[in-house]
């Protein structure tokens, strides 16, 4: 029953008309609200889990962002790592998913979004970041850094709505860093995972 729940909740996501501005407007919203850099670990409510809304690191600002647009990235990371554990990063020397702390850490983000997202090219060529679109990067310290594209610009350059330490801001980064990743989710084409899961859940409920 879990697995079909989860199946409801991937195959709700595509596409509502606006979403990915809706995001980026909600991601704005943050800006001069979260204006501390906290990345310590926190006992958080399950489902709709969050920490104090004036803290928070740069997954924050993607998960409450997509919490506002009606995707609850903890409950979906939680539940796919659950279901496909070896599909995750084993960086931290869990034994089980951990439905507080998952879904704020870059890498197993950057897992879920391609499993269940659309890959982009990464580029310099700043036309092919849309609004709404995801990026990853790699910092001077090594750390994985992740943010949400912007619908406003600097000269050709999308900003990137983020928070790298002073809070949650609008900033020309883009190419700032190696970008490791380019994500768009919900994505706008058929991902054949999620068809399959809808598959399966179709024949779990007829049994």
């Amino acid at each position: 029953m879990r697995f079909v729940l989860f199946a409801v909740l991937l195959q709700a996501q595509p596409i509502q008309p606006g979403l990915h501005d809706n995001l980026v407007a909600a991601a704005r919203t943050q800006v001069g609200v979260t204006v501390r850099y906290d990345g310590s670990y926190r006992r958080l409510q399950y489902p709709g889990g969050d920490v104090a809304l004036d803290r928070g690191v740069c997954s924050d600002v993607v998960v409450r962002a997509y919490r506002h647009v009606g995707i609850d990235l903890q409950v979906l990371v939680h539940d796919d790592m659950t279901h496909s554990w070896s599909e995750y990063p084993p960086l931290w020397g869990l034994q089980r998913p951990d439905a507080n702390i998952d879904h704020r850490r870059v890498p197993n983000l950057v897992a879920f979004f391609r499993r269940h997202g659309e890959t982009l090219p990464i580029t310099r060529d700043p036309s092919l970041y849309s609004a709404g679109d995801i990026v990853t990067w790699r910092l001077p310290s090594g750390l994985t850094h992740i943010g949400i594209v912007s619908s406003r610009l600097a000269g050709a350059r999308p900003l990137i709505i983020h928070n790298i330490g002073g809070g949650a801001k609008e900033d020309d980064v883009l190419f700032t860093y190696p970008i490791t990743g380019h994500f768009r989710y919900p994505s706008a084409a058929p991902n054949p995972r999620v068809q399959r899961t809808r598959a399966y859940a179709s024949r779990r409920n007829k049994i």
